[in-house]
């Protein structure tokens, strides 16, 4: 049995896999000075099934925060209202209140293409365009109206791939195809896709889970030097990836917000037993 911060309601650890209603209170406080994104009382909902219940978390300036728990339990889902790629999905319904700084996300009158571009999304798979590199990076800044010539398409694509650690690796070579590279390049690519535009926040979902190690060890990396300009939200299932490279962790289960804190403390002093269990291997 472990005390809920602000208060002296036990919480106690719960039975075969579930969560009593009145246990659904998250241990660790949720909330951060300055926060960039603000998440509150979010429920996510396909069809009948209550995907995620009543999240609230912030997402600070300059951090990385970890989202792990079994599968199913939410965090893949909950990563994907932060920049809605939950419309299109059919019978999806998000409530509560996403702001960005400040402005809801799900207002009627937020456009969902600039909002991707200011909240990018890596995916588990590498997903580069049938283009040539260099397009690949240019793509979303010619959209978005970011460059007015060639000259200062090929600055931003420079840039993007140096942040991204893969220029000195293509540089002569961004006329060939981004499908030739090897997947951890290719992860790379995407990353730098994802800069090119000008992001305040980068959701990751299980980023590494298709590299091997060697690839794994340059997207950490990666994301330890993003954090100076980036806020960055990443699911994982590798309790090790956390810790290496968060500063915060988040753990859910069966659509519950559990446990959130600074990752060491998480890993190290839990305070929830559903938070030890999984940490441990209990479950999950």
């Amino acid at each position: 049995m472990v005390h809920s911060e602000g208060g002296t309601a036990p919480v106690m650890a719960a039975g075969a896999g579930r969560i009593d209603r009145e246990d659904r209170r998250t241990v660790g406080s949720p909330l951060v000075a300055d926060p960039r994104m603000t998440c509150r009382n979010v429920d996510v909902y396909y069809g009948e099934k209550h995907a995620v219940r009543g999240v609230s978390l912030d997402i600070a300036k300059n951090e990385v925060i970890a989202l792990i728990g079994p599968s199913g339990c939410g965090k893949s889902t909950f990563i994907r209202c932060l920049n809605r790629m939950n419309d299109p999905i059919e019978g999806c319904r998000v409530e509560g209140k996403i702001l960005l700084d400040g402005m809801d996300i799900y207002d009627r009158s937020v456009d969902v293409v600039p909002l991707r571009a200011q909240v990018g999304m890596v995916f588990q798979k590498p997903n580069p365009f049938p283009k040539s590199i260099w397009h690949n990076v240019a793509y979303g800044p010619k959209i978005h109206g970011l460059a007015k010539d060639r000259y200062e398409l090929d600055g931003i694509v420079e840039r993007s791939l140096q942040r991204a650690g893969l220029w000195e690796e293509v540089k002569d070579r961004l006329d060939q195809p981004g499908t030739a590279l090897s997947g951890g390049q290719q992860q790379r690519l995407c990353i730098a896709r994802a800069l090119a535009v000008e992001p305040e926040i980068i959701l990751m979902d299980e980023p590494c889970s298709a590299l091997d190690p060697i690839a794994t060890a340059h997207i950490e990396n990666l994301i330890d030097e993003l954090r100076a300009n980036y806020s960055i939200v990443i699911v994982t299932h590798s309790m090790q990836q956390a810790s290496r490279v968060s500063q915060r962790t988040a753990y859910f289960h069966l659509g519950d917000l559990i446990e959130v804190g600074r990752t060491e403390i998480v890993f190290t002093n839990p305070l929830h037993p559903l938070t030890e269990d999984y940490i441990t291997g209990r479950f999950g």
